[in-house]
């Protein structure tokens, strides 16, 4: 038999989780790049959040929800490091500079985003997707402001680097329909 007590907690687990779980979600596929995996890491999150809801204090479930999918992505990626790195960097594709095609340049940032060591990813995604301040991306993180600052400068100088590289594969708008279409 279900207590009265333990139907409002689970009231109010899933009330945060219907709030919470798609930005959980989208954190978690900028962090993996991946949909599959941004799923596993979100439910694993929310399962651990919810183990531990009775100690979670109010108005700070998402933040514990974060600082939980944060460090089980961290434990995941410790446990495949032994990847085999790749002699080739694949070209970026050719993308015309139309506005009609952002969802192209989510992709690219994406994918940059997935080439940044595993703390400035995370540093960028807490820090600028997710909006966070320095100090809160700082204790999200179990870091400390000046690498929270540093790791955030490295990653967006990264980021930066890779979307110019991928600028001139990018026809200009001004440029002849020819030309445009021969690229």
């Amino acid at each position: 038999m279900v207590s009265r007590r333990d139907a409002a907690r689970d009231a109010a687990f899933t009330q945060f989780m219907e709030q919470a779980g798609p930005s959980l979600l989208r954190t978690a596929w900028l962090l993996t790049g991946d949909a599959h995996d941004a799923q596993e890491l979100t439910q694993a999150a929310l399962v651990k959040t919810y183990v531990a809801w009775g100690r979670v204090r109010d108005g700070e479930g998402l933040a514990y929800a974060r600082r939980v999918l944060v460090n089980h992505r961290t434990d995941r990626w410790r446990a495949t490091r032994l990847e085999q790195p790749h002699d080739t960097v694949p070209e970026p594709s050719a993308r015309p500079a139309d506005p009609m095609h952002g969802s192209d340049d989510r992709d690219l940032v994406v994918r940059l985003l997935a080439t940044l060591p595993e703390q400035q990813r995370r540093v960028v995604v807490l820090r600028y997707y997710t909006d966070l301040s320095e100090k809160a991306t700082a204790d999200a993180l179990g870091i400390s402001v000046g690498a929270v600052k540093s790791a955030g400068s490295r990653g967006l100088a990264a980021l930066r680097a890779g979307l110019a590289d991928a600028a001139p594969s990018r026809p200009s708008p001004d440029a002849p329909a020819t030309e445009r279409s021969a690229r």
